[in-house]
């Protein structure tokens, strides 16, 4: 209005004169640019029109588009799902709660809940909807850890009222689901309710038992999936009735076993297939068919048929077989064996080394010789032992409960006499509680995805032993040299099957054998004397020209040497061993004449890492007499105590057994503790 603009524009009465007004600019600009244009116009003495000549307008500023922020929600769904199911199962929880989007994935998609991660966390009456609602959608390991929570009655604390039936029913009902989801391994739930069982009051290991009888009943298909199921279940039925000494209940099993292998069960057919061997053997008619079923059952992936099958290949006048067709099969199961990473160990144990290892593994060895228990639990133990650590991050004052707890699991598998869990916390010097075992083996069983019986060096030079004729002191030096294998991490770049190869072979070298390879074996194994050298001669450094490691107390750790001292094997560790140059300069391999890898040093903090079996008194007889092989054995007192004074404390031991380690009365009296068997 002060400047005079009259709109629409047809004069502007100034001062200065008349000048012409655009209405067509005017409408293209704000009315605010154009007065101020028009008043810097009229400061400077002369005013413009607003054609694109004389007059420049304002350029537009280009807003510049912000990136796209990639948020969690805007990931595909597949993506997002497959976030959701790598994630502990209490993050899931949270996740549900974050936005509605993620909470419908949690609840429409029961992928979600079949493979969420429990890893640490045990079932509880806080949590107990949670391990239930991951159970239903299919989650092994929360059915494997609900099963043994309520047959041991750990963390899921119940009335003694009846307390054995309802939990009886509750572990049948979750180890039955637990065979369901079980595909790839062989049926395990029969171990946890193996005899001998208690002989006054109820028995939980009974009511599972019994409970899983009823279920097989129920059962009438015997197609796809349920009927897998119930074979798989009678199998299981049949192991547990088989272990007792009533010749009822094993004409029981034996009808089991028969409707299992009906039902499909590769593992009953073997089993029924080892009981008709016997007869098969006099008749060379029989004999050939039962050969015919063997391979059968091979190439349907039974590991102990394919076994079975090389051992009898080594029987030629028997198999009836052409000589090449023998050597193949051989081959197969030599050649198939791969390697075990062990070195990968120390990626996910961060604070575990060679060492630490080597004490486990020798304290291992310990235990196996004062049970008495065989080579193969002994080879188990420590795959079992090795495949854990390589999942799962463990801490270094828990690397001994994993040991005995997978001890513990391997006798059950495949021994007669078993370590039980009571004795098997005695064995620690008490360091963990019962409950502690109970729920270490169910994180082992659930990580290893029930995966129990894997092949060993055992298996393998079983199957070598029947390929040639060998004297005593050969298998047993072959079996010495295999069990110190099992300390050293460094061999584990060959397979079983060339570890099997490379002992044997070495073992014939050291007893200075004409034709140590011979053509037979090479030709059966497929391993040349060329390929197994570098084994042989790695093997021969790590297990006889190193000094073994030390413990805390600068004691030799020498626990498979003073397993082969014994008698059963003729003393064999006690033989002078050639040496390491003479073994190269054998073999043609230049002899390096370097220092035994530096050992890291031990100090006092791997005490707590792991306690010694033997107690308080033995200890300070291990210091008061430090030697270099650890002459006098030591595991537990017993182990150092006469005949008339394991009578005399006997119990005394029971006593302190059954008072120091607290536990399921249902598993005390099933392992005939409190009856004193």
């Amino acid at each position: 209005k002060s400047s005079g603009l009259k709109l629409p524009g047809l004069k502007l009465n100034s001062q200065r004169g008349v000048y012409p007004v655009s209405c067509a600019a005017v409408q293209r600009l704000p009315v605010l640019i154009y007065l101020t244009r028009y008043r810097d116009g009229m400061k400077g003495g002369a005013l413009h029109c607003r054609c694109s000549k004389c007059f420049a307008a304002p350029p537009k500023r280009r807003v510049k588009k912000r990136p796209r922020v990639l948020t969690l929600l805007s990931l595909p769904e597949d993506v997002l799902l497959y976030i959701l199911e790598c994630l502990p199962a209490v993050d899931i929880l949270s996740m549900r709660e974050v936005h509605p989007h993620l909470r419908s994935l949690v609840d429409t998609h029961s992928s979600v809940w079949a493979r969420a991660c429990f890893q640490d966390v045990w079932p509880s009456p806080e949590n107990l909807k949670l391990f239930e609602r991951a159970a239903e959608c299919g989650n092994f390991e929360a059915c494997v850890k609900l099963g043994i929570a309520y047959l041991y009655n750990e963390g899921l604390s119940m009335s003694d009222d009846g307390r054995a039936e309802v939990n009886g029913l509750k572990a049948s009902h979750f180890f039955s689901m637990t065979e369901r989801l079980n595909s790839g391994a062989d049926p395990f739930v029969w171990l946890f309710i193996r005899p001998p069982w208690s002989s006054s009051g109820s028995c939980c290991k009974a009511v599972v038992f019994d409970s899983l009888k009823d279920d097989c009943r129920d059962v009438t298909s015997q197609e796809g999936g349920e009927g897998a199921l119930k074979g798989s279940i009678q199998y299981c039925l049949a192991k547990v009735l088989s272990m007792f000494e009533d010749e009822g209940r094993k004409r029981e099993a034996l009808g089991m076993l028969e409707s299992s292998a009906s039902n499909g069960c590769l593992h009953s057919s073997y089993l029924l297939w080892e009981m008709q061997q016997k007869t098969a053997l006099s008749d060379p008619g029989r004999y050939l068919q039962s050969l015919r079923q063997l391979r059968d059952y091979a190439t349907k992936g039974c590991w102990d048929a394919q076994i079975s099958l090389a051992k009898a290949s080594g029987h030629k006048n028997q198999l009836s077989h052409e000589q090449r067709v023998s050597n193949e099969l051989v081959s197969q199961v030599f050649q198939t064996s791969l390697p075990i990473n062990k070195t990968s160990i120390f990626t996910t144990q961060k604070g575990m080394n060679d060492t630490m290892r080597y004490i486990l593994i020798d304290w291992l060895v310990e235990v196996a010789t004062m049970k008495d228990f065989s080579s193969l639990c002994l080879h188990m133990t420590v795959g079992m032992v090795d495949r854990y650590l390589k999942l799962r991050s463990v801490a270094r004052t828990k690397l001994q409960l994993v040991g005995i707890a997978c001890m513990v699991i391997c006798t059950r598998f495949i021994s007669k006499e078993i370590l039980t869990i009571r004795e098997a916390v005695w064995l620690t010097d008490n360091t963990y509680k019962y409950e502690d075992l109970v729920r270490m083996m169910g994180e082992i069983i659930s990580a290893l995805d029930g995966k129990i019986r894997m092949p060993t060096v055992v298996d393998y030079k079983d199957v070598l032993s029947y390929l040639i004729p060998l004297d005593r002191n050969t298998l047993h030096l072959c079996s010495y040299i295999s069990e110190l294998s099992l300390l050293y991490t460094e061999l584990s770049i060959y397979s079983p099957a060339q570890l099997a190869a490379s002992s044997l072979l070495l073992a014939r070298i050291l007893h200075k054998q004409a034709l140590p390879w011979p053509a037979q074996l090479a030709e059966s194994t497929g391993f040349t004397l060329e390929r197994l050298t570098p084994s042989v001669v790695l093997l021969h450094k790590k297990c006889f020209h190193d000094d073994a490691p030390k413990d805390y107390r600068q004691v030799s750790l020498t626990a498979v040497k003073q397993r082969f001292h014994d008698e059963l094997y003729d003393q064999i560790s006690k033989e002078k061993v050639m040496d390491h140059g003479q073994l190269c300069a054998l073999l043609g391999v230049p002899y390096q004449d370097a220092e035994s890898a530096v050992l890291l040093p031990i100090t006092t903090d791997l005490h707590s890492f792991l306690c010694s079996p033997s107690g308080n008194k033995t200890k300070r007889r291990r210091e008061d007499s430090i030697q270099e092989d650890r002459g006098s054995f030591v595991t537990t007192p017993t182990a150092e105590l006469s005949n008339q004074e394991e009578a005399l404390l006997g119990d005394f031991l029971d006593w302190s057994l059954e008072t120091s380690c607290s536990g399921y009365e249902g598993d005390q009296e099933s392992e005939g503790e409190r009856e004193g068997d």
